[in-house]
């Protein structure tokens, strides 16, 4: 029976929300691998003057967890 593990991140964007996510998911891709789906639990952006400087996203990222005992 596979398990799943949750994890969660922050990451940031310049551009766009999505490219946060995008962001997260590449850096999360980096150290885990199988990863399922991403939940995305808040948006936040910053603000420089009167416009946003940065996106930002905080997300649940589940993944498959091996199982890597010798059988």
């Amino acid at each position: 029976m596979p398990i799943v593990k949750v994890i969660e991140v922050i990451a940031s964007s310049e551009k766009s929300f999505e490219d946060a996510i995008q962001n997260a998911v590449k850096e999360v891709s980096k150290t885990v691998d199988n990863i399922d789906s991403v939940y995305v639990k808040d948006f936040k952006v910053h603000v420089s003057g009167k416009s946003i400087s940065s996106y930002g996203v905080i997300c649940k990222v589940s993944f498959r967890v091996n199982d890597r005992r010798k059988k």
